[in-house]
């Protein structure tokens, strides 16, 4: 077809002669369970597109050496535009038959102008699309594709789409940064350092970003435990990181130094084919899932797929899934050739049994089951008589209950074996009976509290655990609210676990874990009322458990919700 702009037709185009980079080459070379290729690929390396502002935006083209017309896919980045980048995004997907377009944010990677969390991102990504319509390779059909904050600028560009957006992949994808940094109103202290030298770093290159991973693991010990927190990191993270501070300091989402960060409401009325990808241990779970609901009231075509992964290993030992899933969304949705889809919107992996499971949407209809804690330390669906004191312990800030696995985004995240941490006096613990049939856990968990303090400022964590016959307890999922009480009353508040797709086996036993805080996943609260980031002094809380608690878990799946596991899959378990 000839394509036209304003129109006008547009000049012939040359391909130019380059190769992608070698070092992408050589890392392509290492992935095995990919689809076959299509296309040889030329680059293009080092255009410049202007930003909203005029600043240039530095750019990558990729395309296939093959005559004829070829989707866009636009991948817009702040992490640079190599390694894994450029393989992943802009190699394996132009061996596909699409042009690939990956663009460095505003303020990195070489871009001009000054970068910033979410404020710039709507505009630029329209005014790439406005560049891209005067391209003579362009032929008018856009996808976009990426992960974490690759997903932020797909649904920035989504707040007001322009015509030729035809198609999204969101991988382990972000749209609201608050939620990102702060749980319930309090901060997520790791994951914020994580995110600083992934922000301030990444894009200057793989070795200026592994110096400043390394550095900070070295320091974290002494940023942690420093009274007070604020501008303790400075040094760990080799200077100051301007925007940390702020979003530290301002745990309130509704606060107007928020305003415009969330896109949250973007989903609501979106109309592009929309796939979502995350992990049961993604740091990012809960805002995928919340993306697919609102897509659903919306009615707009989406799929998701939920893999055994963290938001890393997602993009690593999980690549060739989401390449894959990933794939044959974009070629359905922008070329037509819907022969890759899978015949149900839902596809997500079960722990426990290590299977895949289609579901024909998110969560299956499921009623709630109450578990009910015990003075001695039980789990029974049987409901207690009252909510007279359970039990109780004292959790110290000086010697904060420490996180172990979950969602984070360092190497320890994920599953881990809790034994040392639930052998803690300031861990409490409920354990069922040894199931005599399967337990199938899928969609959302919470927990029911109702807890009293001597200083009345305390947090708890909340955790559901896997035991196994020998006695290895192993972290589902989790969640940690703040709590203001009042004298020796209980406060009752329920806590969000997030979700999972989890098989409880036979002679396996449910746990429910409760501390005082995971350190330094979250800050730590002080126990007297003080900010988290400026208190200097801690005092030790006394916390107890009331009896009219429950742990609550979605019960048995409706039959007509769920096929059965579509097949094993030994090699993807945690």
């Amino acid at each position: 077809m000839t394509s036209r702009t304003h129109g006008l037709p547009k000049p012939a185009w040359a391909p130019p002669a380059g190769k992608p980079p070698l070092a992408a080459r050589l890392m392509r070379a290492t992935w095995r369970r990919l689809p076959a290729k299509r296309h040889d690929v030329g680059w293009e390396p080092g255009l410049e597109v202007p930003a909203a502002d005029g600043s240039p935006l530095i750019t990558d083209h990729y395309f296939p050496r093959t005559a004829g017309d070829f989707p866009t896919l636009l991948v817009r980045s702040p992490y640079g535009r190599g390694a894994p980048w450029s393989p992943m995004y802009g190699l394996l997907f132009a061996e596909q038959g699409f042009h690939v377009v990956l663009q460095s944010c505003r303020g990195t990677g070489g871009s001009g102008g000054a970068f910033d969390l979410w404020r710039n991102e709507p505009a630029d990504g329209l005014a790439t699309v406005a560049w891209l319509r005067d391209q003579p390779w362009f032929n008018g059909t856009l996808g976009t594709v990426g992960p974490s904050y690759l997903g932020y600028v797909q649904w920035a560009l989504a707040a007001d789409p322009p015509p030729e957006l035809k198609a999204m992949v969101v991988q382990v994808g972000l749209h609201d940064p608050h939620a990102l940094f702060h749980a319930g109103g309090v901060p997520r202290l790791e994951t914020a350092l994580a995110v600083a030298v992934g922000m301030t770093y990444q894009h200057q290159g793989t070795a200026p970003f592994l110096k400043a991973t390394l550095r900070l693991q070295r320091r974290l010990r002494d940023v942690i435990g420093a009274r007070p927190l604020r501008g303790a990191y400075t040094a760990a993270l080799g200077g100051e990181v301007p925007w940390l501070d702020d979003v530290l300091t301002h745990p309130d989402g509704t606060d107007a130094y928020w305003a415009g960060a969330s896109l949250a409401d973007v989903a609501e009325r979106l109309r592009v084919p929309t796939s979502l990808i995350t992990g049961r241990y993604d740091v990012l779970v809960d805002q995928t899932l919340e993306q697919y609901e609102r897509l659903r009231r919306a009615g707009c075509e989406r799929a998701l797929l939920v893999g055994p992964w963290t938001h890393t290993s997602a993009l690593q030992r999980g690549w060739p899934e989401v390449f894959t899933e990933s794939l044959a969304w974009l070629r359905a949705h922008l070329y037509g050739d819907r022969a890759g889809l899978r015949p149900t919107r839902v596809r997500v992996h079960t722990g426990g049994e290590n299977a895949w499971r289609d579901l024909g949407d998110w969560p299956p209809a499921a009623a709630v089951s109450p578990w009910y804690p015990t003075a001695q330390g039980h789990l029974t669906p049987q409901a207690p008589t009252g909510p007279a004191p359970l039990a109780s312990f004292v959790h110290d800030p000086a010697d904060p209950t420490p996180s172990l696995g979950g969602p984070l985004l360092s190497r320890t995240a994920g599953p881990r074996d809790n034994g040392r941490l639930e052998a803690r006096d300031d861990v409490l613990t409920f354990t069922g009976p040894p199931l005599t049939g399967p337990v199938d856990v899928i969609g959302p968990v919470s927990a029911r509290l109702s807890v009293s303090t001597d200083t009345g400022h305390a947090d708890v964590f909340t955790r559901l655990c896997d035991v196994d016959p020998h006695g290895r307890s192993v972290n589902v999922c989790d969640g940690l609210a703040r709590l203001r009480t009042e004298g020796r009353q209980p406060s009752r508040t329920t806590v969000p676990m997030s979700a999972t797709a989890h098989r409880f086996a036979v002679g396996h036993r449910i746990r429910w874990q409760i501390s005082g805080g995971a350190h330094p996943r979250y800050t730590r609260n002080p126990g007297n009322g003080q900010p988290s980031l400026d208190a200097t002094t801690l005092t030790p809380v006394h916390i107890t458990l009331h009896a009219d608690s429950a742990l609550l878990l979605p019960g048995p799946t409706a039959p007509d919700a769920a096929a059965p596991p579509s097949h094993d899959d030994r090699s993807a378990a945690l």
